[in-house]
């Protein structure tokens, strides 16, 4: 998958379909306690930016799961549809949920001092912690 192309996927039961340009071919994987409840165990997503496009619109179901954030989700099969997050339209969606998963690779993990014992990935990336992950999102310090 390139910036070039159109990525194309759809929930469970084909009730949502999705379409976007704007896919990092990196895989993230986060072991925060939301995304461990949402879903078993670790999320598993792409960042896509904010072109998103969206079939079957009225099947989405919305659950705020922080001031910053919300999750959809289909509302017929309840598959997961993205996490959004909602002050820059920025959406990360399950790297599964795509029809061609060629070109993806697993590449970082955030959370990862979230992560439970019971399960462990082989590849090597790049770990981040949940305060390392906030502090990248900070705004800059005004001290000089």
């Amino acid at each position: 998958m390139s910036n070039s192309s159109i990525a194309k996927g759809s929930c469970l039961c084909g009730a949502v379909s999705l379409s976007t340009t704007s896919i990092d071919r990196h895989i993230a994987a986060c072991h925060c306690s939301m995304c461990r409840k949402w879903g078993g165990g670790a999320l598993l997503a792409v960042e896509c930016g904010s072109d998103v496009s969206f079939k079957g619109e009225e099947n989405i179901g919305i659950y705020q799961s922080s001031e910053w954030a919300e999750r959809g989700f289909c509302k017929q099969c309840g598959s997961h549809l993205f996490y959004r997050l909602k002050q820059n339209n920025q959406y990360y969606l399950p790297a599964g949920i795509f029809d061609n998963d060629e070109g993806l690779m697993f590449e970082h993990q955030v959370f990862i001092d979230e992560k439970p014992a019971y399960y462990s990935f082989a590849n090597e990336t790049k770990n981040m912690t949940g305060a390392e992950l906030f502090a990248q999102f900070a705004p800059p310090s005004s001290q000089s």
